[in-house]
C-alpha cells in the first residue's frame, strides 16, 4: 500500500483525527466536509477499503486540484472530490454513512445550516464524528469581537453546550462532545501574536476557556 502524497500531509490542517476517532468500517459511505488537501479523505477511503467510498466536499477549486492530484499520486479509485459548500452538500438524501470533519464546522457563519444538511445526507443510523474547535463557557462578547477580526477559527467556535443543542434541535441523537486537547496560553502564543493579538491581555480570560473536540452525534433509525 503506498505512502500517503507529500502533498496531501503538508496541505493537511485541523485540530484532531476524525478517522481515527470516528472507527469506520469497510463498505462505508464516508463525507469529509471541507476536505483540504484530502489527507482525512484518503487515510478514510484505505479504512472503509475497496467496497467503500469516500467523498470530499470543498469549495476551492486550487484544494479540489491539489486533492485530486494526491488521489492520483496515492492510486485510490474510491475517492471522489465535489465542489460545493458544506452549507448545500451535493449528495442526495439518505446517502452517507458517517460525515467526518477536520476543523471546519467552526468556520461556517451558518452552523445550524451545516447541521441540517448533515444530517440530510446522511442514512438513518449515519454517525455525524467530528473534530472541531469548541469552548467551554461563556466569552466575553468584547473578547470574542475582537478574536474575530484577527482570528476567526477561534471566534468562531461554539460553545460546547451550544454545539451539543443545535445538533439536537437539527434532529441528532447520542450527542457527546469529548474533549481531546485543552488548550494553554503557551500553545497558542505564537499563533495569537502573528494575529496581533496580546496574549498575555488575554490569556487569563481564555484559561481553561478553548478547546479540540471530537463531537460524535447520530441520525436516528426512524426519522
Amino acid at each position: 500500500m503506498r505512502a500517503l502524497p507529500e502533498g496531501a500531509v503538508l496541505a493537511s490542517l485541523g485540530c484532531g483525527n476524525p478517522v481515527v476517532l470516528a472507527k469506520l468500517k469497510p463498505g462505508e459511505i464516508v463525507l469529509d466536509l471541507g476536505c483540504g488537501g484530502g489527507i482525512d479523505v484518503l487515510l478514510s477511503a484505505r479504512a472503509v477499503g475497496p467496497t467503500g467510498k469516500v467523498y470530499g466536499l470543498d469549495m476551492t477549486d486550487d484544494m479540489l486540484v491539489l486533492a485530486r492530484a494526491n488521489q492520483r499520486a496515492a492510486g485510490l479509485n474510491t475517492v471522489e472530490f465535489l465542489k460545493g459548500e458544506i452549507e448545500n452538500i451535493p449528495l442526495p438524501a439518505n446517502s452517507v454513512d458517517v460525515i467526518i470533519s477536520n476543523c471546519v464546522v467552526n468556520l461556517s457563519i451558518s452552523k445550524d445550516r451545516v447541521l441540517q444538511e448533515a444530517f440530510r445526507v446522511l442514512k438513518p443510523g449515519g454517525r455525524f464524528n467530528v473534530s472541531d474547535v469548541v469552548t467551554h463557557g461563556p466569552i466575553e462578547p468584547e473578547l470574542r469581537e475582537s478574536l474575530l477580526l484577527r482570528a476567526g477559527c477561534i471566534a468562531g467556535a461554539l460553545e460546547d453546550a451550544e454545539y451539543s443543542a443545535k445538533l439536537r434541535l437539527a434532529g441528532f441523537v447520542n450527542v457527546e462532545i469529548e474533549p481531546t486537547t485543552i488548550y494553554k496560553l503557551e500553545d497558542a502564543r505564537s499563533f495569537l501574536e502573528t494575529q496581533g493579538i496580546d496574549a498575555d491581555a488575554i490569556g487569563r480570560k481564555m484559561r481553561g476557556k478553548l478547546l479540540s473536540a471530537f463531537v460524535r452525534a447520530e441520525k436516528p433509525m426512524i426519522v
